[in-house]
C-alpha cells in the first residue's frame, strides 16, 4: 500500500512480519534499543513524514519495557510529521486493570489510554479487550477485532461431532462471551461458578435469619399450636377489650427457658405486632399435604442466606429443571476431591478468614450488636472480607485476578464449585480470553469430567500468557486434552515446540485485513463475514 508504513517493536516481531506479508510489505527500518542505565531508545530509520503510520506492539514477558517502546515510537514519529499514527495492539497491556479492585486502587487500564492520546495516537486497533467498555477510555476511535470467527472456524473442523459440543465458561464473569460462541455454533452451554465455602457457625449467625428460623422451629416444637380460625371478625375481638389475641402470643409470654436458644431473647427483647405475618406463621396449624391439596406446605422466605427445609417432591422425568444438570463438587488446593475428605483447618473453625489472621472487621463479637445491624453485615455488607473491593459486590467472579487464583490454590482453604448445564457424554470446550494462571483451567476441567462426565476438554483462548509454569501444568492435567491459542501475545518458541496439547492460531490475517479495510475506507464489518465462510 503507498503512503503507508508498518513499524514494529521489539514485543512481537513475528507477528509484525506475518502482517506485513499478508499486506505485500515489509516491516519499516526502525532501531529501537536501551542504554546501560536501563532507559529506552528509539531511532526511525526512514522517513515518515506525510505517512499513515501502523506500529504493532503487543504484550509481552517484560509489559512495561513494551508500553514505553510504543508510547517513543509514537512520539518519535508524531515528531516527523507523520500524517496518521495507528497503534496496533493484539493484546492490549494492563487490560485486567479497567476497575478498582480497592478503594485505593488504580484503574491502570485508563491511565494508559490517556497515556497514548498525549503522546499522539489518531486510531487504535485491538483483539478481544478484556472488558469492552475499555474502549470509552479512548477520545479516538477504537477498533476491537474478535478471534471468535477463527476460533469457530478450528472448532468445526477439528472436533469430533462439534454439533453436539458444549461450550463452557469457567467463571460467571465470562459468561456473554460463551454464549456468543454458541449462538454462533448453534450449540449448548454451561457455566462454572466457584465460591469460598461458608459455613452456618459463622460471627454473623446471631441475629441472622438462620438464627430466628431456628428459633421458630424450637419454639413451635416445644409449645402446643392454638388454632388459628379464619371466621373470627375483627369487630368481635374489639368489642371485648378484656380479652387477648389467643391466636398470636407475643414472645416475652414465653418460658425463656424453652428451647436451647432462649439466650438470643434475653439479651434482646422483640415486640412482634399482632399483625405480622411472623405471628400468623408461629400459630396457625400447618395441614399436612394430602391427594387434595399437594400444595398445602408452607415455605418460609428469608432475606439472608439460610438452610431451608425443602418439601419431599418428586421431579417429573419431563421437568425443565431436572437436577442432574446442576452439580457441585468440593475444590481444595485447585482440585476436585471426594465428599469424604477432611477439611482444611481454616474451613472448619469458626469465625471468618479475615478475623482467624487477626483483623478486626465490624464490631466485636462480645459486644451487644442490633439485629438488623449483624443481619446486613452478614449478607450484603463490604466489611466482609470476600467483598472488600471497589463499589461492593458487582457479582464479578471470585477468579478476577492473580489474587483470587492464589486463594484457589491455598491448602488452608476450601471453595465448593457448581457445574450449571448438562455434558454428560459429550465434548466440553473451556472458553475465555486470556489464558494466564492454570489454577482456574485445571480446576474447571477436572469438575467438568469427574464431576460433568464430559469425554474431551478443550480450553481455549484468544490471548495465550502462559504465565509461570502454567503451559507444564496444563500439559500434566489428564482432563485436558487440548489447548488452544491465538498468537496475539508471544509464545517461548521452546516451550510451544515441547508442548503435545498446544495449537497456536494464526492473527496476522485478521489484522492484515483490518489494516488494510482501515487505509482505504472500508467496513470492518466484512471481517467477520469473510473468515465465516473459509
Amino acid at each position: 500500500m503507498r503512503q503507508v508504513k508498518v513499524f514494529s517493536g521489539n514485543s512481537h516481531p513475528a507477528l509484525t512480519a506475518a502482517i506485513c506479508d499478508r499486506l505485500g510489505d515489509v516491516p519499516a527500518a526502525c532501531q529501537v534499543t536501551k542504554f546501560s542505565n536501563g532507559e529506552t531508545s528509539v531511532v526511525i530509520g526512514t522517513s515518515v513524514r506525510n505517512q499513515d503510520i501502523y506500529i504493532v506492539q503487543s504484550g509481552s514477558k517484560r509489559m512495561n519495557d513494551s508500553v514505553m517502546e510504543l508510547l517513543i515510537m509514537i512520539s518519535a514519529c508524531k515528531g516527523g510529521s507523520a500524517k496518521s499514527i495507528t497503534a496496533v495492539l493484539p493484546y492490549f497491556p494492563y487490560c485486567r486493570s479497567s476497575k478498582k479492585k480497592s478503594h485505593r486502587g488504580a484503574i491502570t487500564a485508563r491511565m494508559l489510554a490517556n497515556l497514548l492520546t498525549v503522546a499522539g495516537i489518531d486510531h487504535v486497533i485491538t483483539v478481544d479487550l478484556h472488558a469492552p467498555p475499555m474502549q470509552g477510555f479512548f477520545g479516538k476511535p477504537v477498533d476491537n477485532l474478535t478471534a471468535e470467527p477463527i476460533i469457530a472456524r478450528w472448532i468445526r473442523a477439528n472436533v469430533p461431532h462439534w454439533q453436539d459440543a458444549v461450550i463452557v465458561s469457567k467463571s460467571a464473569g465470562g459468561s456473554k462471551r460463551v454464549t456468543s460462541m454458541a449462538d454462533y455454533l448453534k450449540v449448548n452451554f454451561a457455566i462454572i461458578t466457584t465460591d469460598r465455602r461458608r459455613h452456618l457457625d459463622s460471627n454473623s449467625m446471631m441475629g441472622s435469619s438462620t438464627m430466628l428460623n431456628k428459633y421458630l422451629d424450637s419454639s413451635l416444637d416445644n409449645e402446643p399450636r392454638k388454632p388459628f380460625s379464619m371466621e373470627s371478625s375483627p369487630t368481635a375481638q374489639n368489642n371485648n377489650p378484656g380479652s387477648k389475641n389467643m391466636t398470636s402470643p407475643s414472645r416475652q409470654d414465653r418460658n425463656p427457658s424453652a428451647g436451647s436458644n432462649s439466650a438470643l431473647f434475653s439479651l434482646h427483647k422483640i415486640d412482634i405486632p399482632r399483625s405480622s405475618p411472623l405471628q400468623h406463621s408461629m400459630s396457625v396449624e400447618q395441614a399436612e399435604p394430602g391427594p387434595a391439596n399437594p400444595r398445602s406446605y408452607l415455605l418460609r422466605s428469608s432475606t439472608a442466606p439460610s438452610p431451608m427445609r425443602s418439601p419431599n417432591v418428586e421431579f417429573d422425568e419431563y421437568a425443565d429443571g431436572k437436577p442432574q444438570e446442576i452439580v457441585t463438587g468440593r475444590l481444595i488446593q485447585g482440585h476436585i476431591v471426594d465428599d469424604d475428605f477432611p477439611s482444611p483447618m481454616l474451613s472448619t473453625m469458626t469465625g471468618s478468614v479475615g478475623n482467624l489472621q487477626g483483623e478486626h472487621i465490624g464490631p466485636s463479637a462480645y459486644e451487644d450488636r442490633d439485629l438488623m445491624t449483624q443481619s446486613f453485615i452478614s449478607t450484603g455488607s463490604s466489611l466482609q472480607p470476600d467483598l472488600v473491593h471497589g463499589g461492593g459486590f458487582d457479582g464479578g467472579s471470585l477468579l478476577d485476578d492473580e489474587e483470587d487464583e492464589e486463594k484457589l490454590i491455598n491448602p488452608q482453604l476450601e471453595h465448593t464449585v457448581t457445574l450449571v448445564g448438562r455434558v454428560n457424554g459429550q465434548s466440553a470446550i473451556l472458553l475465555d480470553d486470556i489464558l494466564d494462571r492454570s489454577e482456574s483451567w485445571i480446576a474447571a476441567a477436572e469438575t467438568i469430567v469427574k464431576k460433568g462426565g464430559a469425554t474431551k476438554v478443550y480450553c481455549m483462548a484468544t490471548h495465550g500468557l502462559f504465565g509461570g509454569d502454567s503451559l507444564g501444568a496444563l500439559e500434566a492435567c489428564d482432563c485436558i486434552d487440548e489447548i488452544i491459542v491465538c498468537d496475539t501475545f508471544p509464545i517461548d518458541p521452546e516451550a510451544q515446540r515441547s508442548s503435545h496439547k498446544l495449537t497456536v492460531l494464526p492473527m496476522a490475517g485478521l489484522i492484515a485485513e483490518a489494516i488494510r479495510k482501515n487505509q482505504h475506507g472500508e467496513p470492518l464489518s466484512e471481517i467477520y463475514r469473510h473468515y465465516q465462510d473459509q
